[in-house]
């Protein structure tokens, strides 16, 4: 066997990093922990233009917290990392109407989760992991670009289905002219 190196220590670190994240923010949804809960996550998901709320809330969460988890143990890292990615990518349209930085309350954070998790998917998780232990049985290179184009497809159509509620419900309303 040989030695790790730097790689292998440095994915190691990203995937507990980012995985744990995820993980804390999908229980949060899912478990009610830390101020969370179901029920009002999908209130929230409802009046952010996700509906239904509850299943939206549950979508969220369970790509969250799975994808969080399975990033961190380095298992089935292409699905994991997708998952995460089309989660980010729900939450970063939420955020882009108020610009980039998290500050503002942009889409500054979930971008770099996104991408950190893509970058995870593309990379592999590196020998100190799950998939390397079970021989890649469920990280096979053809897997990337399949569990990345189905993320992408699917967070498509439920930001898109998003985006037509709220351009729904603005129809009628107009801006004051004057101040």
């Amino acid at each position: 066997m040989k030695c790790f190196d730097r790689r292998d220590l440095g994915l190691l670190l990203l995937r507990l990093g980012t995985g744990g994240v995820l993980a804390a923010h999908g229980s949060q949804k899912l478990l009610g922990w830390f101020g969370g809960g179901i029920e009002g996550t999908g209130q929230a998901m409802e009046a952010m233009g996700y509906a239904p709320g509850r299943a939206s809330a549950t979508a969220a969460g369970l790509a969250e917290a799975g994808g969080g988890m399975l990033l961190a143990l380095g298992l089935a890292t292409p699905a994991a990392g997708a998952a995460a990615v089309g989660a980010m990518a729900g939450t970063a349209a939420v955020h882009a109407p108020n610009g980039f930085f998290a500050q503002a309350g942009g889409y500054e954070y979930a971008a770099s989760l996104g991408l950190t998790a893509a970058g995870l998917a593309v990379s592999g998780p590196g020998r100190l992991s799950l998939d390397h232990a079970l021989g890649h049985a469920v990280n096979r290179n053809w897997m990337v670009p399949a569990a990345l184009a189905a993320t992408a497809a699917a967070t498509t159509v439920v930001v898109g289905a998003r985006n037509r509620r709220l351009r729904r419900a603005a129809e009628g309303r107009q801006e004051p002219l004057f101040d």
